[in-house]
């Protein structure tokens, strides 16, 4: 993205701590000899060496908005070497846009380096919704396809980001269109008439049904409001 005006205040930057990738189960063991950082030096190859990492946060209003959202700064220091010599020092930015207020920067830094679940998203739109198998021949009915398919994943995501408690809107996120489905959607339910109401008794119960009834007490108060 393009990078934003910004001039860094004096202590804006910190350093970039991240997490360990796992944790050591038993004992930590000697790291074996880098045998690839030793062909790439003998032969002559251009090495990038990161020397240091820092972040910081800044708001940021993008120009068809009309809020503005966190945008958190990575700065990565560089060294360009060859045959074992610096040759350049290079500086590079990255800038990861959220509007997830209570995390933490190096939260942010390691979700967007996760990939967001955007591969995920991508391979569920493909296969799980078939957004992108278009079945018509035209660029409007291939349109009015994809927008078509691509609500019912929205109705995922809507539906996550209505959680007030993370790891249940972090596992709908993440979880595939067909489970999602199966647990969530296609419940097995009774619809009875009776004192001028309408009663919907679930015939089936999974750990998913309890929030799908909170969440639609919460959507009714909305729409009586």
């Amino acid at each position: 993205m393009p990078c934003p005006t910004w001039s860094p205040r004096p202590g804006a930057w910190q350093e970039l701590r991240r997490p360990p990738k796992y944790a050591v189960a038993t004992a930590p063991r000697r790291r074996p000899a880098n045998v690839k950082a030793e062909v790439v030096c003998r032969k002559g190859y251009t090495n990038i060496r990161l020397v240091s990492e820092q972040v910081a946060e800044f708001r940021y209003r993008p120009g068809a908005c009309r809020q503005d959202y966190r945008l958190v700064v990575l700065r990565k220091r560089l060294a360009i070497e060859k045959r074992g010599q610096v040759v350049e020092d290079q500086t590079r930015y990255f800038f990861y846009i959220t509007n997830e207020g209570q995390w933490r920067l190096p939260e942010v830094v390691a979700f967007a380096n996760d990939r967001g679940n955007q591969e995920n998203l991508i391979e569920q739109l493909k296969n799980g919704v078939h957004a992108l198998r278009l079945p018509v021949n035209t660029l409007l009915s291939n349109w009015a396809y994809m927008v078509i398919a691509a609500l019912a994943w929205d109705l995922k995501a809507w539906l996550a980001l209505m959680q007030p408690r993370s790891e249940h809107r972090h596992a709908l996120l993440a979880m595939e269109f067909k489970r999602f489905l199966g647990e969530v959607m296609l419940l097995p339910c009774q619809v009875i008439r009776a004192g001028r109401r309408l009663i919907y008794r679930l015939l089936q119960w999974n750990p998913w049904a309890d929030l799908l009834c909170r969440s639609a007490a919460v959507l009714h108060k909305l729409s009586t409001a």
